[in-house]
């Protein structure tokens, strides 16, 4: 495609001008040009009339001045290719034209020439080279030469409307002139206008890029073919690290990417260019280790919405994931702490209890075996001797003799003292047998929950309550600790048994430490079951023990926070997840240091859509601690 004319016309005045025009400011870029033109057109003018000169002769004063304006504006078209600024030769343009043309218009005495339309080319040249103030003055040089030296000049000569004409071409003249000023008036606001704009463009731009610079981020701008716009310093560093050169501006980001990459970032691209926001998380390697990058592609927009290129926001979250995985594993130590933990108490309370019911066991086994030893069998087998060796006269000997007398009587005796024996015997076997069937249930409540893992059942809530008791607690009647239990008729409801227990037996534990620690002599466990807003239950274990301190409360349920000398921390912790886990809230309350505290437990009565009420997922199993 050719050049349009004006580009042409632009380029040939360009061509007058001296390097130093060329790349000034638009505004002095233009009078340069101006100027040339100007002259161009004045030498051009000038060259007609004297070619005129050849067919009609012209005065030759005229010729002269002709002459000299010409090689003026020839003088000023080559300075022009040397000077650095347009205003000693825009003043020269203007000194020449104007003398030119009052010498002209005196000279030749013609109103035509004196009012002639080429008198409008100084004030408009003027004020647009040199500004309003000099451009005042030329124009007014020339509007009173025009308006009053030419009328008296050729007072006499002048014919009808000739002044009125000549007063017209002044006041054109003046008019001109403030038009152009005008012009250059609002030219130079919106110049003013445009410059604060681009200062401020320029600021906002500074910072921009130093924002852009300062972050850790990748920042990379695109247009809608690709090309990079713009791109910090991190993203040229991971540029050159992952595809291993230098991220230029104007060249296609994924031009040496390998194929499925690039379709993938491509894929990326499309989606932004429809106007989507796109957020992935992608592994890149390098050549020294492999990172993890949390992309965002942006669209940005121009006008009417229409989407003009994208923007690349990466984040280098290697660390996090590395931190997550940490924390994951940490978490799944935890875990495995936690239900060891919780396993050991379990198994200590059992062992307790167990322990408790061996020792009536042995006191037991102990009664029978003294008074097995003490049974008078050994006079039954001396009577039945005696009874052997007269069994040939057993009658007279029963009758008769005096020993024989006597065997009668001390079998009766025997017969009631053997029952006697006999009977107590039997119930010292019973208290054995109640000991043994109080181990087994012990163990088999044990079992039974442990089996119950991970699973929601509709469950009577007292009765686990009782199984914490019984779990913990042979041993609170024994150390002076009265148990109240205060439960309100509640309908069966679906929890998960094994967490529940669970947070039970850790309730029940931490009020018996607490009223163990307390000097209090009427030591108080209370249990109360009930229902709360929204129809949930409410559990409560309260103790009238050593209580919580205010500034201990926030941190209560904290992982590794305990008040126990030899506590772990993790039982109240893994409580509160527990409950959570199954949708509800455990808190506490104490109004201080031996005043007590209330721990509340909250569930809902019914089970998740998650949940249902078949077997728990695998990570609700590997939450169980028991």
């Amino acid at each position: 495609m050719g050049q349009s004319p004006r580009a042409w016309f632009v380029e040939l005045l360009d061509g007058f001008l001296s390097e130093s025009l060329r790349r000034s400011s638009p505004l002095e870029l233009g009078r340069a040009r101006l100027l040339a033109g100007v002259c161009w057109g004045l030498i051009l003018c000038v060259t007609l009339v004297l070619l005129q000169g050849l067919v009609n002769p012209i005065p030759l004063t005229i010729t002269v001045v002709g002459s000299a304006c010409a090689l003026g504006f020839a003088v000023v078209l080559l300075l022009l290719r040397r000077a650095t600024s347009t205003r000693p030769l825009a003043l020269l343009l203007c000194s020449l034209v104007t003398g030119g043309m009052i010498t002209h218009s005196l000279y030749m005495r013609d109103l035509a020439v004196a009012a002639h339309a080429s008198l409008m080319l100084v004030p408009v040249v003027s004020v647009y080279l040199l500004g309003w103030r000099l451009g005042l003055v030329f124009s007014v040089a020339a509007a009173v030469n025009v308006g009053l030296v030419f009328p008296l000049h050729t007072w006499g000569s002048l014919e009808g409307r000739g002044p009125m004409l000549c007063s017209f071409a002044a006041i054109y003249v003046l008019c001109a002139w403030a038009v152009g000023w005008l012009f250059i008036s609002a030219r130079d606001e919106a110049q003013a206008m445009v410059e604060q704009m681009l200062r401020t463009l320029r600021e906002s731009e500074g910072q921009l890029v130093s924002l852009i610079e300062s972050t850790d981020d990748v920042v990379i701008s695109l247009d809608s073919e690709g090309r990079v716009v713009t791109a910090n310093d991190a993203a040229r560093q991971l540029f050159l690290r992952v595809v291993g050169r230098e991220l230029r501006k104007g060249a296609f980001a994924f031009g040496e990417f390998p194929p499925e990459e690039r379709a993938r970032w491509l894929g990326f691209m499309v989606r932004a260019l429809g106007g989507e926001r796109v957020k992935q998380e992608l592994i890149l390697p390098t050549r020294e280790w492999t990172l993890t990058v949390e992309l965002t592609v942006s669209p940005v927009r121009g006008e009417g919405e229409r989407v003009v290129g994208t923007t690349l926001f990466g984040r280098d979250i290697t660390a996090r994931k590395a931190a997550e995985a940490r924390l994951s594993e940490m978490h799944r130590n935890l875990l495995d702490v936690s239900r060891q933990a919780g396993m050991a108490e379990i198994a200590t309370g059992v062992l307790h209890n167990v322990g408790n019911a061996l020792n009536s066991v042995n006191v037991s086994a102990g009664l029978v075996t003294e008074r097995l030893h003490r049974l008078h069998v050994s006079g039954m087998s001396q009577a039945m001797e005696l009874l052997d060796a007269h069994a040939g006269d057993l009658g007279h000997f029963l009758t008769q003799d005096a020993r024989g007398q006597q065997v009668p009587v001390y079998l009766k005796a025997l017969a009631r003292r053997l029952t006697q024996e006999r009977d107590e015997v039997l119930a010292e076997v019973r208290t054995l047998c109640q000991c043994v069937d109080h181990i087994k249930a012990v163990v088999c409540m044990q079992q039974q929950h442990a089996r119950a893992s991970g699973v929601v059942e509709l469950l009577p809530v007292p009765e686990l309550l009782d199984d914490a008791l019984r779990l913990h607690a042979l041993s609170f009647e024994r150390v002076g600790i009265q148990v109240r239990r205060e439960y309100a008729p509640v309908q069966p409801v679906w929890v998960d048994r094994h967490k529940l227990l669970q947070i039970l037996l850790n309730l029940v534990s931490n009020a018996r430490h607490a009223l163990l620690e307390s000097e209090r002599a009427d030591k108080q466990l209370t249990l109360r079951v009930g229902w709360a807003a929204g129809g949930k239950l409410r559990i409560e274990v309260v103790d009238n023990g050593v209580g919580v301190a205010p500034e201990n409360l926030p941190r209560l349920f904290t992982q590794g926070f305990t008040t126990k000398r030899d506590g772990h921390g993790f039982g109240l912790h893994i409580s509160a997840l527990a409950a959570g886990e199954m949708r509800g809230a455990l808190s506490c309350t104490s109004a201080g240091r031996g005043q007590g505290a209330t721990f509340t437990l909250v569930l809902p009565t019914e089970p998740s859509a998650e949940e249902g009420t078949g077997h728990a997922s695998p990570e609700r199993e590997a939450v169980a601690l028991v």
